[in-house]
């Protein structure tokens, strides 16, 4: 045990917290060995590290642009520092607001003052404080070595989970250590379970009487032979008279299954996962998988990429720059539904007079092209305001 740098079992020992009722020591780390935990965490870090994240420059009526001449542009796209992808970046500090409802990157800024690297700190080395002098937060950092390091606000890019006082996120390993403490006890007993010869218990009648020795020497024997997944269903040869006596399963013992159905839904609850993501496709069918998605982006990812936007304005762009740019991450290719729908959906906008050539480029996050401002009806395809005239003649209306 390092005390300097003690782990989250370290920690749990020591305070003789982080443990369930269930008997299980349950932590941040802990959890991501239970299967529902890791599941739900990875598919929404790894839903929004694969999401395009822009930044856009407002060009007022003429719509937008991405604003590629500013270094920021490339650390929130591309590469955020020199030793990972912005995919990993956002992966990293996504999973740990999951987890420790907190996610840390320290903010280098260059002398130009704009940032030139963005690095995750973890979660377990960074103190939030307010200091008592200037009355602004601070954050206290553990180095490498140990040592404590304060940084500003200014240089701490600190995105909050769930909280209630805004400032700092509570832990979801931590408020729900219950419903994971009793899922991770009942994989336990699953793999007990079957470690016993994965089949009913039973009983060995011998007619006689058996000396202590000869009762080790024979379950040791037994166990040798038929213990464990690898002996199941092995035919058993008995001797001396000896019988084998079946016990049926208790249905308390045979519920489990039962239990770790119910714990894999109470964990895809907690952060709003759509049971088919994690495996489970016992209500799912083909017709609404695509709307469960839908739901997963407006009502899951969407709270979660307006956290990251709005963070990555406040901390990374200075008032001024505020009013010309801002971080956006495009949720179109989530939000919507296939291609072939989102396209037939578009002809019918554009075909009615309800879209512009420029309107379906913008939904497609698509910079705009002059000449596909115009709205157009269905017909000749002519513009708005010329429908009818095909029908005048010399300014009169024909007969």
């Amino acid at each position: 045990m390092d005390l300097a740098n003690p782990s989250d079992s370290d920690v749990a020992w020591l305070s003789g917290g982080n443990r369930s009722y269930a008997g299980k020591v349950v932590n941040e780390t802990t959890a991501l060995s239970y299967i529902a935990v890791f599941s739900c965490v990875n598919v929404i870090s790894e839903t929004m590290a694969s999401l395009p994240l822009h930044l856009y420059r407002d060009k007022g009526s003429n719509g937008r642009a991405k604003a590629r001449e500013k270094k920021l542009y490339d650390l929130l796209h591309s590469r955020p520092n020199e030793e990972m992808t912005s995919f990993t970046f956002r992966q990293v500090l996504q999973a740990c607001i999951l987890l420790w409802g907190n996610g840390y990157a320290f903010i280098d800024w260059g002398p130009d003052g704009e940032p030139r690297g963005l690095y995750p700190q973890h979660p377990s080395k960074v103190i939030p404080k307010r200091n008592p002098t200037t009355k602004k937060m601070g954050y206290e950092v553990a180095g490498p070595d140990g040592k404590v390091i304060n940084l500003s606000a200014d240089q701490m890019l600190h995105l909050v989970g769930f909280s209630l006082d805004g400032l700092v996120g509570l832990s979801v390993i931590g408020l729900a250590r219950e419903s994971i403490g009793l899922g991770q006890a009942a994989e336990e007993y699953g793999s007990r379970f079957f470690s016993n010869g994965a089949k009913p218990l039973g009983v060995l009648e011998h007619p006689g009487e058996l000396g202590e020795d000869a009762i080790k020497h024979l379950r040791s024997s037994w166990d040798e032979m038929h213990k464990g997944l690898e002996n199941s269903h092995k035919v058993a040869i008995l001797e001396e008279g000896m019988t084998y006596k079946q016990i049926g399963i208790p249905p308390e013992d045979a519920q489990f299954l039962q239990t770790r159905k119910f714990q894999l839904e109470e964990i895809a609850r907690l952060y709003r996962v759509p049971l088919h993501l994690v495996g489970n496709l016992d209500k799912a069918t083909f017709s609404n998988i695509e709307h469960q998605d839908i739901g997963f982006a407006k009502h899951t990812i969407r709270p979660w990429a307006v956290r990251w936007e709005q963070t990555l304005n406040w901390k990374l762009l200075t008032t001024e720059e505020r009013k010309q740019y801002y971080a956006e991450y495009n949720l179109d290719g989530l939000m919507r539904g296939d291609m072939k729908s989102r396209y037939e959906a578009y002809q019918i906008g554009r075909q009615n007079g309800w879209l512009s050539g420029n309107d379906i480029r913008d939904k497609e996050n698509e910079d705009k092209i002059e000449g596909l401002d115009a709205y157009l009806v269905n017909g000749n395809m002519i513009p708005v305001n010329m429908a009818g005239q095909q029908y005048l003649k010399g300014g009169e209306k024909s007969e």
